[in-house]
């Protein structure tokens, strides 16, 4: 335990405070800490899911199916669990809600599964079934999902602000990026409306006039001005679903499963490539959430308790429960297993999410902070009171 402590749990803290003091004393700006949350939202992290997905097999996923449906139907249940109960205790935005579930709903089991489970169980197959499995289900059907309810609901709010008839808008002159086979870039005259979500150009068009606008990097993302008349004709669900697929760290998981499902197999030459930048991923993400904690107060309060506990204690019991009403009673160390791969501090993709797209920072920051905090004293708890449950089904 002390091994996994020191090893595992301190160098997370020590490199997230490493961001905090870097952002409070401006070490980085705003556009070199939104360039840091790119790197690992739109190329890193989707290198580390892709090459750490892509080298299961088919017969992983039928080697345990009990084991698989319960991870599958467990993580992505609270996974949306967590979604509805954010929106309805702490009346949260679809948006907001969405990264609340990224965060609170999803374990970091990409950075941390093998780190922790690897002392503890040995590094077997079983052990390599459970983190395998889990990491598909958190990265190829969470995080797409959180994706989608986020660009649904940021585009529902852009909408019903916007259509406020008496609404204020400011007339701005845009830089956008040059068009094809040209060099300059192209200025257009845009028109943009108090209280609407605005693109990175817009919110430096307006910064040049003096007035200071939150960036909806959702819609940076994707120019929702041009071809605005063709989007409303599609399906708002549908459109949400697209643009999710769209984001690297949602294509990536996603085109990995297909593979291993239809069995392509990637060549183990390509392997180095991947890894190399993948290595990036875990050092730069958590660097990444301490530049997000620095930006905003730090608190501790009803909903961070909240959070820290579902992430902590609620899912790991829940998912506990569920496999022994399934009848994997007969195997401890599997149960024990999933419990811990589930019950891991909050995946970091989360705030990098959060951080990126400006939503729910200072309680999504707050909740990453205090889990992986207080994950020294949830792994003791769960290591302490699972054969102890066992003994009881025994």
């Amino acid at each position: 335990m002390v091994t996994i402590l020191v090893n595992d749990i301190v160098p997370i803290l020590v490199i997230m405070l490493l961001g905090y003091v870097c952002g409070k004393f401006t070490f980085f700006d705003d556009d070199q800490r939104q360039g840091l949350n790119k790197l690992v939202l739109n190329i890193a992290l989707p290198a580390a899911l892709f090459i750490s997905i892509v080298k299961a097999t088919r017969k992983m996923f039928a080697q345990d199916i009990v084991l698989t449906l319960i991870s599958i139907v467990g993580v992505t249940g609270l996974f949306m669990v967590s979604y509805y109960l954010d929106k309805v205790m702490f009346h949260r935005s679809t948006q907001e809600a969405a990264v609340c579930a990224l965060i609170a709903g999803s374990p970091t089991i990409g950075f941390l599964g093998f780190a922790v489970l690897d002392p503890i169980y040995g590094n077997n197959a079983t052990t390599n079934l459970v983190i395998g499995i889990v990491s598909i289900v958190v990265n190829a059907v969470t995080i797409p999902l959180g994706l989608m309810l986020i660009n649904k609901g940021q585009a529902k709010f852009k909408q019903k602000v916007a259509a406020k008839k008496d609404n204020g808008s400011t007339q701005v002159q845009v830089k956008l990026a040059p068009k094809k086979g040209e060099t300059k870039p192209v200025v257009k005259s845009v028109a943009v409306p108090d209280g609407v979500p605005v693109s990175d150009e817009e919110a430096k068009a307006l910064k040049e006039v003096g007035i200071q606008r939150e960036i909806d990097l959702v819609h940076a993302e994707f120019d929702d001005h041009a071809g605005e008349k063709d989007a409303k004709k599609m399906n708002p669900t549908l459109k949400s679903i697209i643009d999710a697929v769209k984001k690297p760290v949602a294509a990536a998981p996603l085109l990995a499963v297909i593979f291993v499902l239809i069995g392509i197999r990637i060549p183990t030459s390509w392997a180095p490539t991947f890894d190399l930048i993948a290595k990036a991923n875990a050092g730069v993400a958590v660097l990444a959430a301490g530049l997000a904690l620095s930006t905003v107060k730090f608190s501790i309060d009803k909903e961070v308790i909240w959070n820290t506990f579902f992430r902590l204690f609620l899912t790991p019991a829940v998912i506990v429960a569920a496999a022994y009403l399934c009848g994997m009673g007969s195997d401890p160390t599997k149960i024990s297993m999933l419990c811990l791969a589930t019950g891991l501090p909050p995946a970091f993709s989360g705030i990098i999410i959060s951080s990126r797209y400006n939503i729910y920072v200072k309680e999504g920051a707050s909740s990453v902070a205090v889990s992986t905090v207080f994950f020294a004293v949830s792994c003791i708890f769960w290591i302490w009171v699972l054969p102890i449950i066992a003994g009881v089904f025994h």
